[in-house]
């Protein structure tokens, strides 16, 4: 469970970081606090709830960010096709 934790930390970390996203502009759009934010990204406990989370991954999804589910080439992120700033 702590490895998919940091896992996904680390994929909205990229996202953020792919749509130019600051910690406080994404707490925006998702409905969270920067704080909030900055936990899922890893940096501080404790760990967000799972509703925080869901709505800041469908915040960065809803900005054109694709979650990338570990398939053998391992978990990322990418650009949807035709959302490219």
């Amino acid at each position: 469970m702590e490895q998919e934790k940091n896992v996904l930390a680390n994929q909205l970390r990229a996202a953020r970081a792919i749509r130019g996203l600051s910690q406080a502009k994404l707490a925006k759009l998702a409905d969270v606090s920067s704080m909030t934010v900055k936990r899922a990204e890893g940096s501080g406990k404790p760990y967000p709830s799972e509703g925080a989370v869901a709505a800041i991954r469908k915040a960065l999804e809803e900005a054109g960010v694709e979650f990338i589910d570990e398939n053998g080439g391992g978990a990322g992120v990418r650009l949807k096709k035709g959302s490219h700033q």
